[in-house]
């Protein structure tokens, strides 16, 4: 038995597999749970935490078959670390390309070409070491457009707030980013933490680290500590009225969690966590707030994180009936795409005021109007019946994010 890589979803085997049957070997645990048809495996020639499982009895005539073509059948791969599994694989030594078994149907997705999150591997399975993968995922690392959605009010404030004819600060533009970057990781720790025994009943999000039991609720709670640790050092560099307007926040950090048990507009409230940093971003530039701009781009983030939320629960919407939690995709139903347009309309709005109030130049304009086209493509084109569409609608809102941020970087600078 020699090496396998497992690529982006991809089994290949690196040089040809010589095993005529094989059971189970355990990384995480390095111990043998069972028996090999050759000596015994390279452990350092496999990715940390991976084993092999209920390959098919062969032949003797099909084995030499299979060797002469460096093919072996495999129906089992999965990452104790990670919880990711590979179902019903061919491995294919010659082309590194694999099937399903009895059909053309990619691995990772279901009848319904849905697709299965759980059988990708990303960047933390490849590279970082066992024992930091699970911590990165509760951080989600490997899902960069939380971050983005997080940071793109504090850019938005931040370039509305530089004076005219001027950059926003490239101080302020990397402190927040990291800021993002940490906070949207807390958050999800707290989530995880609070949700974990909805998460197990949850198909998307059963394989989470705590849900799944590869980080205890402890460890889980002293990562916690060390991201907050991170994020009040961020916090201690900007000014006193912006430490406590930013303080102010982890209450409604903490408190989002617990609202789809008790309403069903936990994605409204949602927006009014995760868009605080429209209001702060001003802040931290001019030292207090200027109502008449930064409460309608709150509010316009509020309407966006409506619109791309709702989208988003609806990827769960079956599971969240099953144990009980409250969505605005169960509120809405069948008039979801009526309601979301709505909230399209009333974003789009808040941000056209708060750019007349800030005096700002055409291309904020020019640009709204194409994030308008971008958004009114998402509420129009997304298949709400496909979980594989709802996410791909819910990550383009990054796109809608940098053209409203390019349109007030050069609005200001034409100001």
């Amino acid at each position: 038995m020699e090496a396998i890589d497992i690529i982006d979803g991809k089994i290949c085997a690196k040089q040809p597999l010589f095993a005529a049957h094989w059971k189970v070997w355990d990384h995480s645990e390095k111990s043998r749970l069972g028996t090999w048809g050759c000596s015994q495996p390279h452990r350092s020639k496999f990715p940390h935490g991976y084993m092999i499982a209920n390959t098919q009895t062969q032949t003797d005539s099909h084995r030499k078959k299979e060797r002469k073509h460096g093919v072996v059948s495999v129906l089992s791969v999965t990452d104790f670390n990670s919880s990711i599994a590979f179902q019903n694989a061919f491995i294919s030594t010659s082309s590194g390309m694999e099937e399903k078994e009895g059909g053309s149907k990619r691995i990772g997705e279901d009848g319904g070409g849905n697709v299965n999150n759980s059988s990708k591997l990303s960047w933390i399975d490849l590279y970082l070491p066992g024992k930091a993968r699970p911590y990165a995922h509760l951080a989600r690392l490997d899902k960069p457009i939380g971050t983005w959605l997080l940071a793109w009010p504090c850019f938005w404030s931040i370039a509305l707030a530089a004076l005219p004819g001027n950059l926003p600060d490239i101080k302020m533009l990397t402190l927040f980013g990291c800021g993002a970057l940490l906070l949207r990781g807390a958050g999800c720790t707290v989530n995880d933490l609070l949700d974990r025994d909805i998460d197990m009943k949850v198909e998307r999000t059963k394989l989470r680290p705590i849900a799944s039991g590869a980080l205890k609720p402890f460890q889980g709670i002293c990562f916690l500590g060390f991201q907050l640790l991170l994020g009040l050092g961020i916090l201690l560099q900007l000014n006193n009225y912006s430490r406590v307007l930013g303080a102010s926040s982890l209450l409604l950090v903490f408190s989002y969690p617990l609202m789809k048990r008790l309403t069903f507009w936990p994605q409204a409230y949602l927006g009014l966590t995760f868009n605080w940093g429209a209001l702060l971003g001003w802040s931290a530039v001019r030292g207090s707030l200027d109502p008449a701009v930064v409460f309608p781009l709150y509010i316009s983030g509020v309407f966006w994180t409506l619109v791309y939320d709702t989208i988003y629960a609806h990827q769960d919407k079956e599971d969240d009936l099953k144990v009980g939690v409250k969505s605005t995709a169960l509120r809405f139903g069948d008039s979801t795409k009526e309601w979301v347009t709505g909230f399209g309309i009333a974003c789009i709005s808040s941000l056209a005021l708060s750019g007349f109030h800030a005096n700002i130049g055409w291309p904020f304009y020019a640009s709204l109007a194409a994030a308008s086209s971008q958004l009114a493509w998402q509420i129009y084109a997304v298949d709400l019946s496909c979980r594989a569409d709802c996410n791909r609608k819910f990550v383009s809102n990054k796109w809608f994010g940098a053209l409203i941020f390019s349109g007030i970087l050069f609005g200001r600078l034409v100001s």
